[in-house]
């Protein structure tokens, strides 16, 4: 088993030569870019691809370090370059005390537009500093019991017949199973699961059907199927369309690319069924938890998303699965080369850490 790194001090993981570290008023920040290695290449509506770009960020205040995270898939317009020149942006020399996180997030918010990763990456930090100062995990500082975790779906990627079936094989311990469609191949894809799986579907079609016809009877195939919900069926801008689809499909339907931050959280409601909350598209945990409770109050399904990622983020986004209703949170699953153990995944159940902050340790071999 690889040992962990205690994790209040920062280790090798940022002794780099490509980590840039800045004294910035009482803060130290610390970041560098990372290249996640995917275990397949992974394919969806919008194309393929074989590796993620991250950059990993360390936040120290008075000794003890937080970590966080961004993960920029090609369609957030984030790279390497542009999170680095933001974070190079960032000035806490006017913050002198790390509990004042809204008035430091809205800082952060407004230093540029968008750049979503690159601010859930001082968000995640923040708040896994925050927590290790109160010694205490996230879900239970927000108050959320972890024995109510939902399953965790793992994804198949849109392939060949004979590579799904090998997927699905892999895919053993996982008790939801989650296939990317929106291309010509889709019921081939969901008839090679059947082949050799019964276990429930959900599907994440990312904006790949046009037709609300073709949409509603793809749905009452799936039902046939055993699948339980629709992401994003239909690209976003087709308000109605997605809104007609919702009325009448037998399974919800769940916004993703519609629903990125809280804004978009109330002009949702009615267009889908549900949404998706993914910590790189809203900023972070600080407005992750507010779009969840938003979501609740409009009765609304809540799905816990995420990117390719480390067990960083998949960890930080974890604090708020016990009052999710579905959860995806396999990014860290599909790569390679973690450099975190956090979230575990035990029979296909999300299990949360007990250790303080966002629950995670470096791992000896990164």
């Amino acid at each position: 088993m690889t040992a962990e790194i205690a994790s209040n001090t920062p280790t090798s993981l940022f002794n780099t030569a490509n980590t840039i570290t800045r004294k910035t008023g009482r803060f130290t920040l610390r970041y560098r870019p990372y290249t996640l290695e995917m275990r397949h290449v992974f394919t969806i509506a919008a194309g393929s691809r074989s590796t993620t770009p991250v950059v990993l960020t360390a936040l120290e205040f008075d000794g003890i370090v937080g970590y966080g995270e961004a993960s920029m898939p090609p369609y957030l317009g984030e790279s390497h370059e542009s999170v680095l020149a933001f974070l190079d942006k960032v000035d806490l020399t006017g913050f002198n005390d790390p509990f004042l996180t809204e008035h430091i997030l809205e800082y952060v918010d407004a230093i540029a537009l968008k750049n979503t990763a690159a601010k859930a990456s001082l968000d995640i930090a923040l708040h896994d500093l925050l927590g290790k100062t109160m010694q205490q995990p996230w879900h239970r500082i927000w108050g959320y019991n972890p024995a109510t975790t939902p399953n965790t779906s793992f994804t198949i990627g849109i392939d060949t017949a004979e590579k799904v079936r090998q997927k699905v094989s892999e895919a053993e311990p996982y008790q939801l199973l989650k296939v990317k469609l929106g291309l010509d191949t889709d019921k081939m894809m969901i008839e090679a699961i059947r082949e050799v799986t019964d276990k429930p579907l959900c599907v994440d079609v990312n904006q790949g059907w046009k037709q609300r016809d073709e949409a509603l009877e793809m749905s009452h195939w799936l039902a046939e199927r055993g699948v339980v919900f629709l992401e994003q069926p239909m690209p976003k801008e087709q308000i109605d369309d997605n809104t007609w689809l919702t009325e009448n499909s037998p399974i919800p339907t769940i916004g993703d690319e519609a629903v990125q931050r809280l804004d978009d959280v109330r002009k949702a409601h009615g267009v889908y069924s549900g949404i998706n909350i993914k910590l790189m598209k809203c900023t972070g945990m600080r407005e992750a938890h507010k779009m969840a409770e938003l979501a609740r109050a409009l009765d609304m399904k809540v799905m816990l998303g995420c990117m390719t990622e480390t067990s960083c983020a998949i960890s930080a986004a974890a604090q708020l699965s016990p009052i999710v209703d579905w959860a995806d949170l396999d990014g860290a699953l599909l790569i390679s080369n973690d450099v975190y153990q956090g979230m575990a995944v035990v029979d296909g159940k999300v299990v949360l850490s007990d250790k303080a902050g966002i629950g995670i340790t470096q791992l000896s071999n990164t």
